[in-house]
């Protein structure tokens, strides 16, 4: 897919008006931001762009020259060179120009809840937990967890928490779904393999300007926590159930000694699971075209299977198996598979949008 020289030109003056309006000292409050926003969105495109045009150019350059006699064997060796390079520089720019998700740069809500398997799926729940928090870690990302209920055995049957950082969701949005496990469980005498079974969802963290809630729709309780958290948090009625009645989204928050506290990590979780009911109702247009993609987003959808006895991971939606499943659990190994994802995912759209 070949971008016009027009579109070139309309990126780089497009992007030196925002080089230029940042530079000016100008902007402030709001309109700094979004310009910010614009800016850094902007920049690698206008990059590819450039690269693109001025190896256009030179080609058109080299190819005069093959008139020289005394130039022509240099100009062909570098024509060669440079008509090579160009193809893979025109399709990343292309992708690069692929209308983003608006919510690509945001924060994102991570929710793990343990499904089918018991107590394994408690254990497991609590290792892919685990191996985000450290692909976070080694992403620059900070996560924050909001809720949770631990499990007797370790892990966790429910665990939410907030990752944030630059491009959290575009890396992560992927990762929704069931997340399978087989494995032979520590408490196997006889050796055997279970499976058991983990949900992931990735909800985008809107700001509080993207959902607007009316106070009066709000029914707010406060309790006494239960379960392990130490005498303070046991005996005060610190624990905030937070029901969204039009909607009857019902959130809760327990961890923390201040009710404050809860309260406002209960809004946050609120917040984000209307936000994220709103993109799905607006993006319902979309729901067949997106079914094409790497997934469809839908929770239930078995995305992946962590193979212990074999040592690998199978993503099913792209048929990718990767004999690296110690490097994946432990987490830096996860960045093959969310960037394979990406890839795959791109290159379909990309394919769509060239049909």
């Amino acid at each position: 897919m070949q971008v016009p020289a027009e579109r070139l030109d309309q990126i780089a003056n497009r992007f030196a008006e925002l080089e230029a309006r940042m530079a000016s000292g100008q902007l402030e409050g709001d309109a700094f931001v979004q310009a910010s926003r614009d800016y850094a969105e902007l920049e690698p495109v206008a990059k590819i762009a450039a690269e693109v045009k001025a190896a256009r150019e030179e080609i058109e350059s080299l190819e005069e020259m093959l008139a020289d006699p005394e130039m022509k064997a240099m100009a062909e060796e570098e024509l060669a060179a440079l008509r090579k390079r160009l193809p893979e520089a025109e399709r990343q720019l292309a992708i690069a120009m692929l209308p983003r998700d608006s919510a690509d740069n945001k924060p994102a809500m991570l929710e793990i809840r343990a499904g089918t398997g018991g107590d394994e799926a408690a254990l497991f729940a609590g290792d892919l937990y685990r191996m985000y928090e450290r692909y976070a870690a080694e992403q620059g990302w900070k996560v924050e967890p909001v809720s949770m209920s631990a499990s007797e055995v370790g892990g966790f049957k429910e665990i939410v928490a907030n990752v944030t950082g630059t491009g959290v969701f575009a890396k992560l949005k992927f990762e929704s779904g069931v997340h399978r496990v087989q494995r032979v469980p520590e408490t196997e005498s006889g050796g055997r393999i279970h499976t058991s079974a983990a949900t992931v969802a990735v909800l985008p963290e809107p700001d509080e300007v993207d959902v607007q809630i009316d106070p009066g729709d709000l029914k707010i309780d406060v309790y006494r926590a239960s379960g392990a958290g130490g005498q303070h948090v046991n005996t005060t009625d610190s624990a905030v159930r937070i029901t969204h009645l039009p909607t009857n989204t019902v959130v809760t928050c327990q961890d923390g000694r201040s009710q404050h506290k809860n309260r406002e990590k209960a809004m946050q979780v609120l917040r984000t699971r209307l936000y994220d009911a709103q993109r799905e109702a607006t993006q319902g247009a979309e729901a067949e075209a997106r079914k094409a993609m790497v997934g469809s987003g839908d929770r239930s959808e078995r995305i992946r299977t962590y193979n212990y006895p074999q040592g690998r991971v199978t993503d099913h939606r792209i048929g990718l198996t990767l004999q690296k499943l110690p490097q994946i659990i432990a987490g830096p190994g996860l960045g093959e598979l969310v960037d394979a994802l990406i890839a795959e995912d791109e290159a379909k759209r990309l394919a769509a949008m060239n049909d």
